[in-house]
C-alpha cells in the first residue's frame, strides 16, 4: 500500500465530520432542527392586520405576519420586526413586559418621487410594496428630508376693531419647507393713488414685529403688536411668507374709533358761574 504524503494526513484531520442530514447554513437547505415542513401542522394563517406584511417563519414553511414600523416586537410570541426594520426596547411600562417597538433602522423623514413626505425610508417602501400601481413609474426616495413646498397660510390675521390708546396684535401662522420667512407690511395709497407696501415696523415707534418657529414642525408664527393704538394706524395689514419654492400672503383689516373725538366739553367751574 503505497504511503500518503505527509500533507495530506493534516487536511484530513482539519475537515469537519460529515454529519448525515446536516447541510450549510444559508446554501439553501433545511436546518435539521426545523424539521420536514407539513404545511396541515401550521397555525391557521391569519390574514396580517394593516400595516402587517406576510412572510414565512425561521424555516420558511408556516405563513405568519411581520410587524410593520410602530408594531410591537418580542415578547412571548416571538414577534419579529419586517424588512429594514429593527426592535428597540422601549422604557419600563410603556408596553408589555420583553416587547419592543419595531423602528425603522434608518431614521429620518424623506421625499418620495411621488412629491409626498414619508416618516421613513421603510413607510416609503411600504407604500411602493402595496400600492405599485398608483404612481407614473417606480416609487423611490427622491431626497432626504421632507418634500418641499411653498408656504402656506394655516391661521390668517383676523381683522380688529378698537379704540385710539388701546393694544392690539395681528398673528399669522403659515407652514412651507424650508421653514418661510414671515414680514409684515402695511398697505398705503400715494397721493397718485398707487397702491404701497410699507414694510413694518419702520419708524412707528408704536409697532413691533415678533417671529418664531412652530408651534409645529415646517411652521412659523408672526405677530405685529400695535400699542397704543392710534387713528393714523387704521388700514389694511398683509402677513406675507416666502421661501426659496414661493409665496403667500393673507390680509387683516384694523378699523379704529377716535376717542378723542367723543369726549364731553369740560364744565365750568363753581367760580366760573359766579
Amino acid at each position: 500500500m503505497p504511503r500518503l504524503p505527509p500533507l495530506l494526513p493534516l487536511l484530513l484531520l482539519l475537515l469537519p465530520p460529515l454529519v448525515p442530514g446536516l447541510g450549510l447554513r444559508g446554501a439553501g437547505v433545511r436546518h435539521s432542527e426545523c424539521g420536514p415542513c407539513l404545511p396541515e401542522h401550521c397555525p391557521a394563517p391569519a390574514r396580517c392586520p394593516a400595516p402587517g406584511i406576510a412572510a414565512r417563519d425561521e424555516c420558511g414553511c408556516c405563513a405568519r405576519c411581520l410587524g410593520n414600523e410602530g408594531a410591537n416586537c418580542g415578547g412571548p410570541a416571538g414577534a419579529r420586526c419586517g424588512p429594514g426594520l429593527v426592535c428597540a426596547s422601549r422604557a419600563a411600562g410603556a408596553a408589555p413586559e420583553g416587547t419592543g417597538l419595531c423602528v425603522c433602522a434608518q431614521r429620518g423623514a424623506v421625499c418620495g418621487s411621488d412629491g409626498r413626505t414619508y416618516s421613513s425610508i421603510c413607510a416609503l417602501r411600504l407604500r411602493a410594496r402595496y400600492a405599485p400601481h398608483t404612481h407614473s413609474g417606480h416609487l423611490h426616495k427622491a431626497r432626504n428630508g421632507p418634500c418641499q413646498f411653498a408656504p402656506v397660510v394655516i391661521l390668517p390675521p383676523r381683522s380688529v376693531h378698537n379704540v385710539t390708546g388701546a393694544q392690539v396684535y395681528l398673528s399669522c401662522e403659515v407652514r412651507a419647507v424650508p421653514t418661510p420667512v414671515i414680514t409684515w407690511r402695511k398697505i398705503t395709497h400715494s397721493p397718485e393713488g398707487i397702491e404701497v407696501l410699507e414694510e413694518l415696523p419702520g419708524d412707528h415707534v408704536n409697532i413691533a414685529v415678533q417671529v418664531r418657529g412652530g408651534p409645529a414642525d415646517h411652521e412659523a408664527t408672526g405677530w405685529i403688536l400695535i400699542s397704543p393704538l392710534r387713528k393714523e394706524d387704521e388700514g389694511v395689514y398683509q402677513c406675507h411668507a416666502a421661501n426659496v419654492v414661493g409665496e403667500a400672503v393673507s390680509h387683516s383689516t384694523v378699523m379704529v374709533l377716535d376717542l378723542s373725538r367723543y369726549k364731553s366739553p369740560r364744565s365750568p367751574a363753581p367760580a366760573d358761574r359766579l
